[in-house]
């Protein structure tokens, strides 16, 4: 099993609305657990990377699927870790409903942390929608 977790939440915002602050990437420290800064060079597209710096660290994710308005994953690398966010966002009733899945494959020496290492990616980052929510 990959999957380090699944949220779903609906906000009382239309989906475009909510794609807006959601690649709006200098809003990311807003929502985004332990970010301190986050930005891209020019538009979000299939191959943007993402810079950003989380507990002091330098870091980047790349833009690895899109469906403007629908759905995005950003896909991020260290050594013997691949994490794939991919959220998704449908309309509902008068609001969107934004959901967020992470998976998370580990190989290598990593591979008998990967349990260890889901676990701490879910308490740490299960709160994005949450907090993507409260900016909405």
């Amino acid at each position: 099993m990959t999957l380090a977790f699944r949220d779903r939440r609906i906000v009382p915002a239309a989906p475009d609305a909510v794609w807006a602050v959601l690649t709006d990437w200098s809003r990311g420290p807003e929502w985004l657990p332990e970010v301190e800064v986050m930005s891209t060079e020019g538009p979000t597209a299939v191959g943007s990377v993402l810079r950003f710096t989380a507990r002091g660290t330098e870091r980047t994710s790349t833009v690895t699927a899109l469906d403007p308005g629908r759905s995005i994953t950003l896909t991020s690398k260290q050594p013997g870790v691949l994490a794939d966010y991919r959220y998704s966002l449908e309309p509902d009733g008068s609001g969107t409903a934004i959901a967020l899945e992470a998976d998370v494959t580990t190989k290598g020496a990593m591979r008998v942390l990967g349990p260890v290492i889901r676990s701490a990616i879910a308490k740490a980052d299960g709160v994005q929608l949450e907090r993507l929510a409260q900016l909405l």
